[in-house]
C-alpha cells in the first residue's frame, strides 16, 4: 500500500509545530512515503519544505489550513494546490486573509479561488455547529471532483458521527480519506511540542493547560493501518489525491521592475543620458579615464538586464533628496560604481578612491546586484513610502524576518512554562555563555555547570530535553530591519503576502525565500548616525541660516585628523571602541587614506596586522617588496592586503585574470577550500607563465593572496563609512557644542551614556544649561555657545505632555510663574506625576529658587488649572486668569542639598548643578587629580568621586575583590580593588556614596584603570 501524508505542519508556522523542515526527508523515507504535503495557518515555509521533500525523492504537495465560515458553523478544512493554477489561488486566499486579518474563509473566497484546489473538510475538527450541513455549504462551492472528506482516528478511535460524514460522502458522490494532522516527528517529542504551545499561550505546565493534546506525531506505516483496519482504502485515497496533485512551486525567475519612461524611450537610453548629465554636474568636463569607466559600466548594466534597477535606485534617492532626507555616500561595493557616482546614488568618486566595478557587478557573477542605502533611520520610512505609492502598493512589500529561540530564550522561555522563579531564570541564563552562535547543547555539555545544575533534579533535566528540543525554530514573525521587495507585477502573483506597518504590505516568506523565487530585494537601512548628521546640520542652519553641505568637508582639514590622532571619538561611527581609539592613537592618521585603511584593519583577523602596518606606515620597518610589478598595488597598505579589491588588482596585473574571473577569484579563496584553492592557482599561475612571468614568482604571489584573502576587506565600503566617520569628526572638531547636544539628545533614556557625555562636555570647557520650561526644547539645543538641555532627556515626562507643553508656551504669554503654565496647559493636561519630575530636575527653577516650595505647590497649581481652564475648550475666564486672584506658592522648608543632588542625578542622569565630586575635594585639605587629567604610569594618584556601577567576584582562589566606577565632575574612571585592599575597604562600597581615594593609574587593553591602595570614607 502507497503511504502519503497530507497534514504536516512545520515549525516555519511559529509555535505550531516543532517539525523542521531538515528533518522530513529521512522521517518520511523512514516511513516509506510517496508524497507529503504542508498545511500551516499562513504559506509559511512552502520553499523548505519542497526543497527538503525534493531532496529524498519524495513528492511536495503545498497546502493551507483554513477554517471555512459557513452559517452552520466553522468547518476546518485543507485547501491544497492541483496545479499551478491552484497555487497561484493559495498565494492569492492566503494572502487576503492575512491582510485582512480573517480566521475564517467565507464562501465567496473559497468559491473565487477553488480553480486548480483541491479541498479536505475535517468534520471532526468541527467545535460548534452541524458539520453535515457545513459540508453542504462547502460542496455548493466546489464540485464532488474537487472535495473530500477527510476522516480522522486520534488515538485510533472513529469519532461517534463518523457512520453518518461517510453516509453523506457516499450519497455525494465524495470521496473518503484519511487525514492525520502531524506537528512533531515521534511520540516522545509530544512533551516538547506542549511545551511549544505553552509558550505560545503564555501558560504553564502547573496550570494543566493543553494538557489534553490530541496526537499529533507523524505516524508509521503500522499505526496508520491499524488506526484504519477497517477502511484501508481510505488511506490509498489520500495517497492517490496526493499524486494527482504536481510540484507547484515555480522555478526561479529574475522578476526585474521597469521604471516609468516617456515614450520612445528606452531604459538603456535613459540611463546613459542620466549618468552623462550627472558626471557633468560633478566634474564639469568628462576626462578620457571617466568616459571610458562609465562606457564600460553602462555597457555591462545593460547586457546584464539592470538598467531599471539603477534608475529605480536614483530616482528614490533624488526624491530623498528633494525632501530633505539624509542618505549615506555609499555602502558595500556598490560603492565602486562610477554609474552609482554619476546617478546620486552613492557619493564616493570611484577612480579617486581605485574602486572596482567588477566588485560589485560582471557579468560573470550570477546573482542580482545588490545596492544597499542607508537613511537617516527618522525619515526612511518615508522613501518606502514614496516607492509604494509610485510603483502601487500591491508590487511594493517589506520581507518578514522570523524570531528564532536562541540557546537563551530557548532555556527561559521553557522555564517559564516549567514555572521556574526569577531568580532561577536568571541563573540559567548567566550559565550560558552570551557569546555569538552558542548552542544550548554546548552550554550544557557534560561537566558544564549548566549541566550539572540539570542533573540535580530530574525536572530539571526535563527541562533541559525539552529546551533543546525547540532551540532554533522559530517563535514569532516581524519586519526586516532593511528588506524591501518590488515586482513588476503584483506580488500576490509571486510571494504570499500579510499585513504589514504603515500600509506597506509584508511577505509571508523571510528573505532567502524571497531571493530564491526571483525578485529584486533592496535594502532600505536606518542608520542612527546619518539622523546624528542631519540633525546637527538643522540645528545650525536653524539658529544661523548656514547649509552645510557634507560633500563639500575638505578631506584633509587638519583639525579632524588632530582629533583622529588623539582618539577623541566619542559619538564618531565606527570609531567609537576603546580599542578601536587606542589603535588609533597608535596609527596616528595623517590623511583619510590611512583612516580608513584602519576602519578595514580593525576587524577580527585583519587586526593581527595592525603592529605590522603601524611600523611601515611611520617608517620603523622597512616595505618589502612581493614583486616589482605588484608592489604599486599594495603601496597605500604598505605591502599588506588589506582590501579585497588589491586582490582583484594583482590577479589582472600578474595572472591576465578579466575583472570578473578576478572577483571570481576572489570569494573562491576566501572560502579557504582545498579543491577551489588547487584550482584557482594552477588557472592564476598558468595565467603568470603565460605572461611571461616564472612560475616561483608566480606561485610566491599566490601564496601572498591566499595569506591575506580571509583578511581582506571591501575597499569600497570602507572609503564609503569612513565618509560618515569623518563627516562626524569634522563637526565635533569645529561645531562641539551642536555635535554634543545632537548626541545628548540621541542618548535620552540611556542614563550612563548620558553621564559619561556630560563629563566629557564639561572636560572640554562647554557649558550645560538646566532644562527649562521657558527656554528648552524637545530636544538639546545650543543657546549662546552652550547647550541647553532639552525636556525630552527627563526621565518620568510623558512626551505627548512635552509636546503639549512646547504647543502652550507658543500660544500664550509669557509665563510668570508655575500657575500660567498649569493654567496654559489646562486641567486636562497639567498632572503632578508629569510636573514633578520637571521641578527635580531644575526645570521650573525660573519660576521659584527653591524646588521644595515648587515640588509642595504642584497639587494647587493642578487644582487651580482644573478649576479656571479644566479642558482646552473650557477657558472659564477668557484667558485672563487673574481675574481669579493671583496664586501664592505652598510654604516648604528648604530641600536639603544632597536630596536635590539626587534629584537630578535621579531625572537627568547627572548632576546639573556642582559635582558633589567638587564638595569632596574642596571639603579637605590636600591636592586631588582630576579623572579626566589621569594617564597610566603616572605615578600614585589621589582622586575623589561618586563610587557607580560596583560588581564583586571571587578569584579563582576563592578570595573577594571587586571592580567599580569612580566618576568625579571631570569624568569616569574603572577601579580595581584586589583582595588584600577589598578586604580592609568592602565596608566603603556602596553605591552613589562619595570617597577619596588613592590608587595608581595603569593602562590595560587601551583602557586606563585605576588599581586602588587606600580608600578614604
Amino acid at each position: 500500500m502507497n503511504i502519503a501524508y497530507a497534514q504536516i505542519m512545520t515549525s516555519d508556522d511559529p509555535l505550531q509545530s516543532i517539525i523542521r523542515p531538515g528533518m522530513l526527508p529521512e522521517a518520511l523515507k523512514a516511513r516509506g512515503a510517496i508524497a507529503a504535503a504542508i498545511v500551516n495557518t499562513k504559506l509559511y515555509g512552502i520553499l523548505p519544505f519542497a526543497r527538503a521533500l525534493e531532496s529524498a525523492g519524495i513528492r511536495p504537495v503545498m497546502g493551507l489550513t483554513v477554517q471555512i465560515e459557513t452559517e452552520a458553523g466553522v468547518l476546518p478544512a485543507f485547501i491544497y494546490a492541483k496545479d499551478d493554477g491552484g497555487y497561484q489561488n493559495l498565494l492569492k486566499m492566503s494572502s487576503a486573509l492575512s491582510v485582512k486579518d480573517r480566521r475564517e474563509l467565507p464562501p465567496s473566497w473559497l468559491k473565487a479561488y477553488s480553480r486548480g484546489c483541491l479541498l479536505v473538510v475535517d468534520p471532526a475538527a468541527m467545535e460548534n455547529g452541524d458539520p453535515v450541513k457545513a459540508l453542504e455549504a462547502v460542496l455548493e462551492t466546489g464540485g464532488p471532483d474537487r472535495v473530500f472528506v477527510g476522516i480522522s482516528r486520534p488515538g485510533g478511535m472513529p469519532h461517534a458521527d463518523e457512520e453518518s460524514w461517510v453516509r453523506f460522502a457516499e450519497k455525494e458522490g465524495l470521496t473518503v480519506c484519511a487525514t492525520a494532522v502531524a506537528r512533531y516527528l515521534n511520540r516522545e517529542d509530544a512533551f516538547a511540542y506542549r511545551v511549544a504551545r505553552l509558550i505560545d499561550e503564555g501558560g504553564k505546565l502547573s496550570d494543566n493547560a493543553l494538557a489534553d493534546l490530541s496526537e499529533a506525531e507523524l505516524p508509521m506505516p503500522d499505526d496508520l493501518l491499524e488506526r484504519f483496519a477497517d477502511h484501508p482504502e481510505w488511506l490509498e485515497a489520500t495517497a492517490d489525491f496526493l499524486m494527482s496533485c504536481n510540484n507547484t512551486i515555480p522555478g526561479a525567475d529574475r522578476l526585474m521592475p521597469r521604471f516609468p519612461l516617456d515614450e520612445g524611450e528606452t531604459a538603456d537610453g535613459r540611463l546613459r543620458k542620466d549618468c552623462l548629465e550627472g558626471l557633468r554636474n560633478r566634474l564639469g568636463s568628462i576626462p578620457d579615464k571617466y568616459a571610458a569607466r562609465i562606457n564600460h559600466e553602462l555597457n555591462v548594466i545593460s547586457s546584464m538586464g539592470y538598467s531599471d534597477y539603477f534608475l529605480i535606485t536614483a530616482d528614490f534617492i533624488a526624491f530623498a533628496a528633494s525632501k530633505g532626507i539624509l542618505t549615506g555616500p555609499g555602502r558595500g561595493s556598490s560603492a565602486g560604481s562610477l554609474v552609482a557616482y554619476a546617478l546620486g546614488i552613492t557619493d564616493v568618486d570611484p577612480i579617486t578612491y581605485g574602486l572596482i566595478f567588477e566588485r560589485f557587478l560582471n557579468p560573470e557573477r550570477v546573482s542580482m546586484p545588490d545596492i544597499d542605502v542607508d537613511f537617516a533611520d527618522h525619515r526612511r520610512h518615508e522613501v518606502i513610502e514614496y516607492v509604494a505609492a509610485k510603483y502601487g502598493r500591491d508590487h511594493v512589500a517589506q520581507i518578514i524576518t522570523f524570531g528564532t529561540l536562541s540557546a537563551r530564550a530557548a532555556a527561559r522561555s521553557t522555564a517559564r512554562v516549567f514555572g521556574f522563579p526569577e531568580a532561577e531564570q536568571r541563573e540559567i541564563s548567566k550559565m550560558i555563555p552570551g557569546r555569538p552562535g552558542m548552542t544550548l547543547a554546548e552550554a550544557a555539555a557534560p561537566g558544564t555547570p549548566l549541566a550539572r545544575w540539570a542533573e540535580a533534579e530530574p525536572n530539571r533535566q526535563k527541562w533541559l530535553n525539552a529546551a533543546l528540543a525547540l532551540e532554533g525554530i522559530p517563535r514569532n514573525a516581524s519586519t526586516h530591519a532593511a528588506g524591501v521587495v518590488l515586482a513588476p507585477v503584483p506580488l500576490v502573483d509571486t510571494v504570499p503576502l500579510t499585513s504589514g506597518s504603515e500600509g506597506i504590505y509584508l511577505t509571508q516568506w523571510p528573505m532567502k525565500e524571497v531571493e530564491e523565487r526571483g525578485l529584486l530585494k533592496m535594502d532600505f537601512l536606518g542608520l542612527r548616525n546619518l539622523t546624528l548628521l542631519d540633525r546637527i546640520r538643522s540645528m545650525i542652519r536653524y539658529d544661523r541660516n548656514v547649509y552645510l553641505d557634507f560633500g563639500k568637508i575638505p578631506l584633509n582639514d587638519p583639525a579632524t585628523i588632530r582629533l583622529f590622532q588623539a582618539g577623541d571619538m566619542t559619538g564618531v561611527f565606527q570609531f567609537e571602541s576603546p580599542g578601536m581609539r587606542d589603535t588609533i592613537r597608535k596609527l596616528k592618521p595623517e590623511r583619510f587614506r590611512d583612516i580608513y585603511a584602519i576602519n578595514a584593519l580593525y576587524r577580527p583577523g585583519p587586526m593581527d596586522n595592525i603592529p605590522v602596518f603601524e611600523r611601515r606606515m611611520h617608517g620603523r620597518e622597512r616595505v618589502p617588496s612581493i614583486h616589482p610589478d605588484i608592489d604599486p598595488i599594495l603601496e597605500e597598505t604598505y605591502g599588506i592586503i588589506v582590501y579585497q579589491e588589491q586582490i582583484m588588482q594583482i590577479a589582472v596585473q600578474m595572472a591576465g585574470f578579466t575583472m570578473g574571473e578576478a572577483d571570481i577569484l576572489r570569494r573562491a579563496v576566501s572560502k579557504k577550500k582545498r579543491d577551489v584553492l588547487e584550482r584557482e592557482r594552477e588557472h592564476f599561475v598558468r595565467g603568470a607563465e603565460s605572461r611571461g612571468y616564472d612560475r616561483g614568482s608566480a606561485v610566491r604571489v599566490y601564496d601572498y593572496i591566499v595569506r591575506f584573502a580571509d583578511y581582506g576587506f571591501p575597499k569600497s565600503h570602507a572609503v564609503a563609512y569612513s565618509l560618515i566617520s569623518f563627516r562626524l569628526a569634522y563637526l565635533k572638531a569645529h561645531e562641539p557644542a551642536y555635535f554634543y547636544a545632537a548626541l545628548l539628545s540621541q542618548a535620552a533614556g540611556d542614563a550612563d551614556r548620558i553621564s559619561k557625555l556630560v563629563s566629557e562636555v564639561r572636560m572640554k570647557g562647554i557649558q550645560i544649561l538646566p532644562p527649562s520650561v521657558k527656554k528648552s526644547g524637545y530636544a538639546c539645543r545650543v543657546e549662546d555657545g552652550a547647550i541647553r538641555y532639552g525636556l525630552s532627556g527627563i526621565k518620568g515626562v510623558p512626551a505627548p505632555f512635552i509636546k503639549k507643553l512646547l504647543g502652550a508656551r507658543k500660544q500664550s504669554a509669557p509665563w510668570e510663574d508655575l500657575f500660567d503654565m498649569a493654567v496654559a496647559l489646562s486641567g486636562a493636561h497639567f498632572t503632578r506625576g508629569a510636573a514633578e519630575p520637571l521641578a527635580r530636575a531644575g526645570a521650573l527653577d525660573e519660576f521659584h529658587p527653591d524646588r521644595a516650595v515648587l515640588l509642595a505647590s504642584i497639587p494647587a497649581a493642578e487644582t487651580y488649572a482644573n478649576l479656571v481652564r479644566p479642558t482646552e475648550e473650557d477657558d472659564l475666564f477668557g484667558g485672563d486668569a487673574a481675574s481669579f486672584g493671583r496664586q501664592k506658592y505652598s510654604d516648604a522648608g528648604t530641600l536639603p542639598e544632597a536630596l536635590k543632588l539626587q534629584y537630578e542625578r535621579d531625572t537627568l542622569g547627572f548632576y546639573i548643578s556642582e559635582h558633589p565630586a567638587a564638595r569632596l575635594k574642596a571639603d579637605q585639605n590636600g591636592s586631588f587629580a582630576d579623572i579626566a587629567a589621569l594617564g597610566g604610569g603616572s605615578g600614585r594618584v589621589r582622586v575623589a568621586g561618586i563610587i557607580t556601577d560596583i560588581k564583586r567576584i571571587r578569584t579563582k582562589k576563592g578570595e573577594a575583590m571587586a571592580f567599580f566606577s569612580l566618576q568625579d565632575d571631570t569624568g569616569e574612571v574603572d577601579c580595581t580593588l584586589f583582595p588584600k585592599e577589598y578586604a580592609a575597604f568592602n565596608r566603603l562600597l556602596t553605591e552613589e556614596t562619595g570617597i577619596r581615594l588613592a590608587g595608581q593609574p595603569e593602562l590595560r587593553n587601551g583602557r586606563l584603570q585605576l588599581i586602588v591602595k587606600n580608600i578614604e570614607g
